[in-house]
Formats: structure tokens, C-alpha cells, sequence
């Protein structure tokens, strides 16, 4: 009998559940190798079912998602999150930083009817969670690996270094030194294949803080690159803005004189 596997859907945009979908013939590989029980965006549908691993995507932000993960986390044996919502609360925990009630009501026509949690936050801080795949999206390749590591019983080894090391591996040129573009490869763990830097682009911090970020001596470089402290804090404040290394760094800059 083949290990089970879940797919599970919360406040997201559905972009890590792509890189099953697009994992072309490594998905046709991992079909061989285990059963997917539960997928609904790809048509697989038995969210009660207990199985050897949850893939969770998305943050924890209503009641029902909260009621949700921890009857996922009981039917689980292994429990993964993938992506930045699910791992640091994603774009939609921008709206921590503001009173939910206000925040409600300058959106939606009829706020009685919208059922939220205070904040927006990662699955980790409702339940246990035995592994984190960090990106905005993740990519086949961490998927494929945790996959085969986790059917072993053991946990894949998890990528720390810096979006610079990558840089240095393609031999790319630093956008940061030659053009001073405010890039944030620095304090990032890589996993991205420094995409961004590679056609020019400063990195974004799509996959999150590095091992060790030396955040404070980021932003005193951003700073010197000319950024103002509303910006310097918006460049910590973004795609994974409520991991702690960054969301405390974005804290010193918010309201700042420049």
C-alpha cells in the first residue's frame, strides 16, 4: 500500500499548489510513488481523510481555517507548509499592521458577513508543524525533494544560504555593487535560483529571512543607497512580512525620521 497524501487549500492564491501541477513528469513519478487522496484543485476530494503527509498552502485568517488545520493536523503524520502564506503569513497578513475592523469595513459592502481572526498568520503558530518549504511560489524541486525525503521518515535538508551565494554560483553580477539597486539576496535564503538578479532585478525576498539575516546592517545599507525609512521598511514588510526577523527590523523603520 502506498503512503497518502494531502493537498490543502487556505487564505492563498493557489500559486504552490501550481508546482504540483506544474511538475510535469517528476508529478507522474510522484503519483507512482504515493496516493493522493485529497487535492481539490486537482480534482481529488476527501479533505477528512487521515494521511502520511499534509501539504498545507495558505494562512490561518478566518475561524473555519482555524477549526480546519487543526482537524487536519490530527489526521496527519506528517504536516509541511508550503509557500510564504502559509509559512509567514503571506501578503494578506500586511492587514495585522492596521485594526481589523477598520480594515473590514473600508472593503467590503456588508463587513457583518466577513468572519476573520484578529490577524492573518502562519500555520505554525496554531499547530505543529514538521516541515517548512519557504518561497513565493516554492518550486518542483523542493517539492519533489521533501516528497522523497519525508517517505523515508526523515526530514530533507533545509536550505539556509543566502540569495548572494547563488549569485556568486552563476558567476551573476551583484546588482547591489555595480547599479546600487536596493536588494534584499543578503539576508534571503536562496531556493529561487536568484532569478530576479539574473536579469538585472533586485531580489525581493520571495523566500523569506536566512539563516542568521543581519537585518539591521541591511536596512543601514538600504539607507545608504538612498532609501527613506518608509520604503526601507516596506522592502521588510512585503511577501514575508511577518516572519520575525523581518517584521521586527520593518518596526524600527516604520514612522522613522529620515
Amino acid at each position: 500500500m502506498k503512503p497518502t497524501v494531502a493537498v490543502h487549500k487556505f487564505s492563498s492564491c493557489d500559486g504552490c499548489q501550481l508546482a504540483f501541477l506544474n511538475a510535469g513528469e517528476a508529478l507522474v513519478t510522484l503519483a507512482g510513488l504515493v496516493d493522493i487522496v485529497h487535492f481539490a484543485e486537482a480534482g481529488y476530494l476527501d479533505e477528512e481523510a487521515r494521511v502520511d503527509i499534509a501539504f498545507i498552502e495558505g494562512s490561518i485568517s478566518t475561524p473555519h481555517e482555524l477549526e480546519r488545520i487543526e482537524k487536519i493536523r490530527k489526521n496527519s503524520g506528517f504536516l509541511v507548509t508550503i509557500g510564504a502564506c502559509a509559512t509567514s503569513g503571506g501578503l494578506q497578513a500586511l492587514r495585522n499592521m492596521h485594526d481589523k475592523d477598520q480594515w473590514v469595513e473600508g472593503i467590503y459592502a456588508l463587513p457583518d458577513y466577513i468572519e476573520l481572526l484578529k490577524d492573518s498568520r502562519p500555520v505554525s503558530e496554531f499547530v505543529k508543524v514538521d516541515l517548512e518549504l519557504w518561497g513565493c511560489p516554492i518550486n518542483t524541486r523542493q517539492l519533489v525533494m521533501a516528497v522523497r525525503a519525508l517517505l523515508f521518515g526523515v526530514l530533507p535538508l533545509e536550505e539556509h544560504d543566502k540569495v548572494c551565494l547563488a549569485c556568486k554560483r552563476q558567476q551573476q553580477v551583484c546588482v547591489m555593487v555595480t547599479k546600487g539597486e536596493p536588494c534584499m539576496g543578503p539576508v534571503t535564503r536562496t531556493g529561487c535560483g536568484a532569478i530576479c538578479p539574473s536579469v538585472g532585478r533586485d531580489c525581493y525576498a520571495c523566500y523569506g529571512p536566512s539563516e542568521l539575516p543581519n537585518t539591521a546592517a541591511m536596512a543601514r545599507r538600504l539607507q545608504g543607497l538612498g532609501l527613506p525609512p518608509e520604503q526601507i521598511a516596506k522592502r521588510f514588510s512585503f511577501i514575508n512580512n511577518h516572519a520575525e526577523a523581518f517584521r521586527e527590523e520593518a518596526k524600527n523603520w516604520q514612522g522613522a525620521k529620515s
